[in-house]
């Protein structure tokens, strides 16, 4: 199953994952000694939240490890295993965007566009001085983190942001909304004609060669969907929920998740392949727009400058990061795509965590997705344990 993972990704990166001659084959000694530095990170992190299962990806110079523990269903005993699939929660944003940046690689719209030039709907609405950049960064002006309870369809959404109004200027503060990237998910598919998983998989999922990728899971995979737990250790799985797809709703394994990275991190490889328009897609995700203390947002992306030190990671993942609107410093010009950074996303439903972090400088990515929600605090002081054991000079 490794081996034909990561030969499929050899070929999605079209041989430029040996970024260079110093790169090392994970063999022999240091085979070993990544993964005793694996077990070492993941058994108590797992045994101190109760975790029951966790599947881990990592990428060290284009060569890929994966590491499995636990249960995916704890009732049958089911083994995570590299097929497992989780939920991914908001890291499901870094795709959504991913598509949007597609749209705008191709023309077919630019993130500067007002978002009710797109939906006649929201025409005469706060919409019209709302952009997609906006949306698609979380300063549209303070949408919510959820929608309200009472929106159940889409007549009840497009009701809503019609008479929605702003509680800030947009662009003038972040706060962090499934509503707001949502609804930036939702007119990309309405301006290209299609339905958002159709396009996905078009745009994104087939030309990475994504393969086990899902909002609805399919029957002939269920077997492999593993179950979340909620905190009384109850086995859950995701609701419903209007633009859950855009937001939240993906799907998927460590390996695919490790191959979108790797995507991002070489996406050089991706001009060689002929996937340019692909290229220029993710590195708007990439591109920063937005300044909060020592985080750069970008589409689904949030980026530091390398190194970083925890504190700071922990402090631009925070609840209040998340929770509370934070002043915004629009940088104009944006800011390019940074060899010299880390980019990372968390995400979350009721029963999974997940974690994802790049450095394209030293070449190292990692996936960590578990079937219970745990604190972002240890997810992140986990990925940079293993980051600085892994990049420190020998």
């Amino acid at each position: 199953m490794h081996k034909r993972l990561a030969a499929k990704t050899s070929l999605i990166i079209a041989g430029l994952l040996l970024v260079s001659s110093s790169a090392w084959a994970l063999e022999g000694t240091d085979s070993q000694r990544i993964k005793a530095l694996m077990d070492d990170t993941i058994a108590p992190l797992m045994a101190e939240h109760r975790i029951p299962g966790m599947s881990i990806a990592l990428s060290i110079d284009g060569q890929q490890q994966y590491f499995n523990y636990g249960e995916a269903n704890q009732e049958a005993g089911t083994p995570v295993t590299d097929e497992t699939l989780f939920e991914l929660g908001s890291i499901s944003k870094i795709f959504t965007a991913a598509l949007t940046g597609y749209a705008q690689s191709s023309g077919t719209l630019a993130l500067s566009d007002p978002a009710s030039q797109y939906l006649p709907a929201l025409e005469g609405s706060a919409f019209d001085e709302i952009t997609l950049l906006e949306l698609g960064t979380y300063t549209a002006g303070e949408l919510p983190l959820q929608f309200p309870g009472a929106v159940q369809s889409e007549a009840q959404m497009l009701d809503y942001y019609r008479q929605w109004q702003p509680k800030s200027p947009p662009g003038s503060h972040r706060l962090y909304s499934n509503p707001s990237i949502g609804l930036m998910g939702y007119l990309t598919a309405q301006r290209l004609g299609k339905p958002f998983e159709t396009l996905m998989e078009d745009a994104l999922f087939a030309p990475l060669g994504l393969e086990h990728s899902y909002y609805q899971v399919p029957e002939a995979q269920q077997g492999h969907y593993a179950y979340g737990y909620s905190k009384e250790g109850t086995p859950i799985r995701v609701n419903p929920g209007m633009l859950d797809a855009q937001a939240y709703g993906l799907k998927s394994t460590a390996a695919d998740v490790l191959t979108f990275v790797e995507a991002n991190m070489n996406s050089a490889g991706l001009e060689e392949s002929k996937l340019g328009a692909l290229s220029q897609a993710l590195a708007a995700t990439r591109t920063g727009y937005f300044e909060f203390g020592n985080m750069t947002q970008g589409l689904g992306w949030e980026s530091y400058t390398h190194p970083v030190a925890l504190e700071k990671l922990l402090e631009g993942n925070s609840l209040e990061m998340v929770l509370q609107p934070n002043p915004a410093n629009r940088l104009t010009p944006p800011l390019a795509p940074r060899q010299e950074a880390l980019y990372n996303k968390t995400g979350a439903t009721n029963g999974f965590g997940g974690y994802v972090a790049f450095v394209p400088s030293e070449q190292i990515g990692i996936v960590m997705l578990a079937n219970r929600n745990y604190p972002n605090q240890a997810r992140i002081e986990a990925a940079h344990h293993i980051f600085s054991t892994l990049t420190e000079s020998p």
